[in-house]
């Protein structure tokens, strides 16, 4: 592996460095302070796959095979004896030789060199006598030696030999996902701490923005959409202009509506959909009592889809007998297409739909069935008070391309407003609506932009157990960005 050193004034210029020669995915071994700076130690973003492959591709060892018996080394200029293939042995001629010193005296017995016969095995011990055994050489045999299998040499079952092999291979796999595992959490070690140097170095350079992000994350919004919005901020600009920024790009993306021209003015079919207690057959009466307000109850038609729940039409009957307005139930598909046909001289009609959850396999069957009864717009309903994951799981579900927008309802009971407003613009989802309680008709608003704005983007109390102190609001980042 190659580790790279880079040494700069700050961090930043070091990792700036870094990034141009290595990428931004390079890896983080150490950073430290030295005289003069900092000294960034980091390695290319390959290494992992490189370590990884070397892994995968790591040979088993191979069974050990038995050496052959060397032949003895020999010189052009000295003789020696050599294995021919007739078995014989030759000396080199004596004249050959040349005059070499007298040897020293053995302290003990050695036995003498003899070349292997090629007509049977050669065995170790011929080539390299054992030091604890040097005995005199005995006589060599005439006749050939029978050859015998050894224990290794002896077939192995198939059987053992594939669980063996079976055992080596998932041995080798488990060492190579723990490896994996114990990089993966360097890795997001290294980048957490990464991201606190860089979170620190905003900081330093562009305080606001860094402080704004810290309220938005602080506030409910996603980390996502609080990058987005401040990038909008300038990097020397003081908190007060940070705010105005960050809300005029907020207020920039959110859709809403001014007026009742494009529902109740417009007329059409639109069904109301989304989880159950989200409050579809309370917001539906409250619309319905806007429209007979505005054009007669003889312009209006309700209907309810939800013949699960005990009791459900009959709620929205009761609202029906209140503001005179016919209340049909309808089963399935059919019998929606022909009660829609026989209402198309209405101005209005206003379906109510059976409740359930974003992860029910029903949610697709009930917009296969609105989408087919005809030209039905669905308004999707959220509630204020739930998590910003939870809303994107409700839309992702409901999403489609009859979707006209949302309504928010249950804004009374919220905390915070940021989580479904921070849906609504990421999803670029108009807000025709906003409910804020129980009562017909009175607790069904238009959307009120400074209203919304300011409900989004109030403080979180420093005494609060969710504001974010020091540099938790980089750990969040860093959390959302791995």
């Amino acid at each position: 592996m190659n580790v790279k050193r880079y040494f700069a004034q700050t961090a930043r210029e070091a990792l700036r460095q870094l990034k141009e020669e290595l990428g931004a995915d390079a890896i983080v071994l150490s950073n430290r302070s030295v005289d003069g700076g900092v000294e960034i130690v980091a390695l290319p973003a390959d290494a992992v796959e490189v370590l990884h492959q070397s892994t995968r591709s790591a040979p088993v060892a191979a069974k050990p095979v038995p050496a052959k018996a060397p032949v003895p080394a020999h010189d052009d200029d000295e003789g020696d004896y050599r294995v021919q293939l007739s078995s014989a042995r030759r000396p080199v001629t004596p004249a050959a030789q040349p005059a070499r010193a007298p040897a020293p005296a053995p302290t003990q017995q050695i036995r003498p060199f003899q070349p292997p016969r090629v007509d049977r095995p050669v065995m170790h011990h011929e080539v390299f006598p054992r030091h604890d055994d040097m005995r005199p050489a005995e006589p060599q045999r005439t006749e050939p030696l029978p050859r015998q299998r050894s224990p290794a040499a002896r077939p192995v079952p198939a059987e053992p030999r594939r669980e063996e092999e079976s055992a080596r291979i998932r041995a080798l796999q488990e060492t190579n996902t723990r490896l994996m595992e114990e990089m993966g959490g360097i890795r997001a070690m290294l980048e957490r701490q990464l991201a606190g140097f860089a979170w620190g170095e905003a900081g330093r350079q562009a305080p606001a923005r860094t402080r704004m992000t810290g309220e938005l994350l602080e506030a409910g919004f996603s980390a996502q959409l609080a990058r987005t919005l401040c990038d909008a901020v300038d990097p020397n600009a003081e908190l007060s202009a940070a705010r105005n920024a960050v809300k005029t790009a907020l207020n920039r993306g959110l859709r809403a509506l001014s007026n009742d021209a494009d529902v109740i003015d417009r007329g059409g079919v639109y069904a109301l959909v989304g989880p159950t207690g989200v409050g579809k057959t309370t917001t539906a009466a409250k619309l319905a009592a806007r429209c007979v307000v505005r054009h007669g109850a003889d312009k209006l038609a309700l209907i309810t889809t939800d013949g699960y729940r005990i009791g459900a039409h009959e709620q929205l009957r009761i609202y029906g007998r209140i503001l005179g307005v016919p209340v049909h139930v309808v089963r399935d598909a059919g019998d929606l297409r022909q009660t829609l046909a026989e209402l198309r001289d209405k101005h209005m009609v206003l379906i109510d739909t059976v409740g359930m959850s974003q992860r029910d396999r029903m949610v697709g069957e009930q917009a296969a069935m609105l989408t087919g009864a005809g030209n039905v717009n669905r308004l999707l309903l959220l509630n204020a008070t739930c998590r910003g994951d939870t809303l994107d799981d409700v839309v992702r579900a409901y999403d489609g391309p009859e979707l006209a927008g949302c309504i928010l309802t249950k804004v009374d009971e919220a905390a915070s407003l940021a989580p479904a407003l921070d849906v609504a613009v990421r999803h670029e989802m108009s807000v025709y609506y906003v409910a804020n309680g129980q009562r017909v008709p009175e607790d069904l608003h238009l959307p009120n932009r400074a209203y919304l704005l300011h409900r989004a983007m109030k403080a979180v109390d420093d005494k609060s157990p969710y504001h974010l102190k020091g540099e938790e609001a980089g750990l969040l980042m860093a959390s959302a960005g791995a």
